[in-house]
This record gives C-alpha cells, structure tokens and sequence, in this order.
C-alpha cells in the first residue's frame, strides 16, 4: 500500500512539473490568434462598377471581398456608415457572429438588398483573409473540395443596339473558346411584361443556328413574363430550340406564379438571384418551387449565408447553380463555393473576363476548355495589386 501510494505521489508531482512547463503557443511573428482583431476596413468604388472591400488584421494580414455592383455608391456608404463600426476591433475569425450583428443591428435598413451586397463584401474579404493565415484555400476551411475545376456557360446579357446576328456569332465565338454551353439574358424586368415587341424568338434562333445543336442553350426571361405567357413561351423554346434552363420566367416577388410555371413545364425553372438570406430561399423554394437554385456570393451575403443557403437547397434535393456577373473576386468566391458544395455539379455562370479589372490584379482565374480551375492560393485566391487598385478607386 505504502509503495502504491509513493509511486502515485512521484507521478503526480512529474505530471504537474511537465504542465507547469507547457505555454500557450503563440505565433512567430504577431499577437497571439486569440489576440487577433480588425484594425481598419476599406473600399475602392470603380468606374467599372465594381466595389471592393479590404479588411486588416493586427498581425500584419489583409483580406479583399467584393459587392455585388447594385448601385455601388449606396453600398459603400451602407458600409462605411453601418457596417464598418460593427466590425472593428472584433477577431476576423468570428464569420458566424459578425454576419448575425452585421445583419440584424441595421436590420431596419433592410436585409433584402443592399444590406446583404453589402454584408458580402465584408463576408468575402474575412474569408480570404481567414484562409491567407494558414496559407490554404478557402475552400478547404469550407468543408473541403468536391471538384477542383468547375464547367462554366457564357453569360451573355441582351442589349438591342445588337441584332440577332451579332449575339449569335457572339456565342459562336464562346463555343469556339471551350464553352459547352451558353445563356442568353434578356435584361427585363416586371415594368416589360409581356412585351408585346417581345424579340426573345428571334435571337434563340439565330443562336441556336450558330451554335448547333451539341451545345446546350439556356434563357432567361429576368422576369418579364405573366405566367401564362412563361408557360407558353417555355414549351416553345424547350420545342423549338432545345433549352436546358428557364431562369426567372415570371416576377421575381411572384412565388405562386413561378410554381404555376415550375409544374406546368419540363424544363427545369431556375431562380434565386434576388433573394438575400436563408429565410427568403427556404420560402422561394418551398412556395416558388424552382428547380435550380441560383444564390450569388456578391448579394446574399457572402460565404458566410451561401453555404446555409447551400445546405437547405439540398435538403429539398435542388442543384446549386450560381448567379455570377462579377469576373474576378466574384467569380473566385464562387468557385470555392461549388467546389465545396456537393449539390453544385451543374455548369456554373462566368461572363468572361473583362481586361479592365484584370490589370488589377497579380493574377488571374485559369479558364480551360470552358472550365475554370478552382483557386489553389492562399484565401481566394487573387492577389490585388494595391497600387494600381487605389489609383482607380473614385472618391465621393
């Protein structure tokens, strides 16, 4: 007894001299990541349109995300005014309780717009800063990769100085790069309905021509339909001219409409662009009943919202298909974002690059054979080019 007694005694006394010796390990360089805290928040507004968002760490990081390009003046000031005192001071790594505060305190402002593009911004550049400090893409701190390079189509929005002939060959040229499918966009909205001077027919015809019929078409209505016009049109297109996605065919705030349309027809609705949180997506998809959700990383707040919005999209068995006009950081969240979601095997939307915010960046997206590689740098997985970003940002 006596023995067991001293042998547990030594023990004890070796264990407590080992943990007195253990500390807190603390980075090389920097505070400590409990000590981690947002010094300054930035934006750079484009003439292009564009808005982006810069985010700065006590340890010497920085992180970039972009907006949506809705009226970027309003969203910058949204920031600057609302959102910027919420988030300064508090650790970068609090995505989950900075969403929530940056969502709920200005709640009033309005969450279904310009509240959520503008939360996006901030979302994105805490994600990319979030994956720059362990140096890993961000999909692997989402969950992890289900692909590493994504299909895209060619996105390609209506504009009438343009005949029929010219977007044809526009998607000709596409198809040409590797694109094995394409959308034609008809920039409408429930102020058009019903159009009577609608030109729709037309230019999927002359599309269709160009293209062949190896490459799957999509169209989207943005809106523009009644619903017994997007029922009519819909069989006629699906008939005529073989389209795989009907996206957005009657108004936006129509969920009954769209449901109508959704049953009536075989090919799959699609919608999703304008709505912002998880609670508008689980009435879109419950009341609207669509076949493709389309959520947008630049509008719904960021990754932080998307992959909720993601996870109830497949509880509802509904495929993932982004909404994406934004080239660059735009287009890297959401291919971090489809990498990580298993529900996100559909073509994705790119509409190309655009050479004026290229030169913005050190560098860029790798397209391949109408692919684009899903980002393998630290965070999202462009690099800025500061100078060149400052010297193009508009002031007032």
């Amino acid at each position: 007894m006596n023995s067991r007694r001293m042998f547990l005694d030594t023990s004890m006394t070796a264990a407590g001299g080992l943990l007195s010796s253990i500390r807190p390990v603390q980075s090389a360089v920097g505070p400590p990541v409990s000590d981690l805290k947002i010094t300054d928040l930035r934006t750079y507004r484009l003439a292009t349109g564009s808005l982006f968002v810069k985010v700065f760490c006590n340890n010497g990081e920085s992180g970039i995300g972009e907006c949506s390009p809705m009226n970027t003046r309003v969203l910058q000031s949204v920031i600057e005014h609302a959102l910027k005192p919420i988030v300064m001071g508090k650790d970068p790594f609090d995505v989950e309780p900075l969403y929530d505060q940056m969502l709920f305190h200005p709640f009033k402002l309005g969450p279904h717009g310009a509240l959520s593009e503008a939360i996006a911004g901030i979302d994105l550049a805490l994600w990319d800063l979030k994956g720059k400090m362990p140096k890993r893409p961000v999909y692997r701190l989402l969950g992890g990769a289900y692909r590493r390079s994504v299909p895209v189509y060619f996105s390609l929005g209506w504009n009438q100085k343009d005949s029929p002939e010219e977007v044809a060959n526009t998607m000709k040229r596409a198809v040409g790069l590797g694109y094995r499918a394409v959308k034609m966009r008809m920039n409408w909205s429930p102020l058009q309905l019903d159009d009577p001077n609608d030109p729709a027919e037309a230019y999927l015809a002359a599309i269709r021509s160009k293209i062949g019929n190896n490459i799957k078409l999509m169209f989207d209505v943005n809106n523009g339909y009644s619903t017994h016009r997007a029922i009519q049109m819909g069989r006629r297109f699906q008939e005529k001219f073989q389209i795989v996605h009907y996206e957005e065919p009657t108004p936006q705030y129509d969920y009954e409409a769209m449901a109508e349309v959704a049953d009536a027809l075989d090919v799959p609705v699609a919608a999703g662009e304008h709505e912002y949180t998880r609670w508008q997506f689980k009435d879109l998809i419950r009341q609207g009943k669509p076949d493709i959700i389309q959520p947008d990383v630049t509008k719904c707040g960021g990754l932080t919202e998307a992959k909720k919005i993601a996870a109830l999209a497949q509880a509802h068995n509904k495929p993932i298909v982004v909404h994406n006009t934004q080239p660059t950081l735009g287009t890297a969240a959401s291919l971090h974002f489809v990498a990580s979601c298993s529900n996100a095997g559909y073509p994705q939307e790119f509409t190309g690059e655009r050479p004026e915010l290229l030169r913005l960046f050190r560098n860029k997206l790798i397209f391949e054979q109408g692919t684009l590689r899903v980002p393998e740098d630290p965070g999202l997985g462009l690099e800025a080019d500061m100078a060149a970003l400052e010297a193009a940002a508009e002031n007032g």
